[in-house]
């Protein structure tokens, strides 16, 4: 009989390179993420920068690690968290973006998806490059549901929002359209 190891967060706080931890399980990061990728991630931080510049209570965070329990640390692409006194995410951040690619989809969709959702995140936004979308959910009643698909839209979070929040799709894809 094989034993599973299970791992904590002061397992995780040791280890080199980029992980995650999941429910006690290390998931190895993949590795630097393409320019597309890295093009969106950049727009969208800007995006999200611009609309919380006057709001003193939430801040735009990049690859930050969420410690959701002792076995279980999450490194969401982007999350804007208000509040947090910490400098690590401690609690559920208002908003998380997550960036897709073919070897983070199922983790991205499923896993995340779950998890995010029962620590109340309340919208969760998948991204996806290939495709020049973004699927927006809000959290209500413990439970995401979709807002929609956006691409060319500009699109207002506000409903249970400590600042609200505005994204413009047309500029966050601009460069990416041009290329293709």
């Amino acid at each position: 009989m094989c034993a599973i190891e299970y791992y904590t967060y002061d397992d995780y706080k040791q280890w080199e390179g980029d992980w995650e931890l999941i429910y006690g399980q290390p998931v190895a990061m993949a590795p630097s993420p393409i320019r597309n990728h890295q093009n969106v991630l950049a727009m969208l931080t800007y995006e999200l920068n611009k609309t919380f510049k006057d709001c003193d209570d939430c801040e735009v965070l990049v690859e930050e690690d969420y410690i959701i329990c002792d076995d279980t640390v999450l490194r969401p692409d982007i999350s804007v968290v208000c509040n947090e006194d910490n400098d690590f995410i401690t609690k559920a951040p208002e908003i998380i973006v997550e960036i897709v690619s073919k070897s983070t989809a199922k983790r991205d969709e499923k896993i995340k998806f779950e998890i995010y959702e029962k620590e109340l995140v309340k919208y969760y936004i998948l991204v996806y490059p290939d495709r020049l979308t973004a699927k927006i959910y809000k959290n209500e009643n413990s439970q995401f549901k979709k807002i929609g698909d956006f691409s060319k839209e500009t699109v207002n979070l506000s409903e249970n929002l400590t600042c609200e929040a505005e994204i413009d799709f047309e500029n966050v894809f601009k460069k990416l359209r041009r290329k293709k």
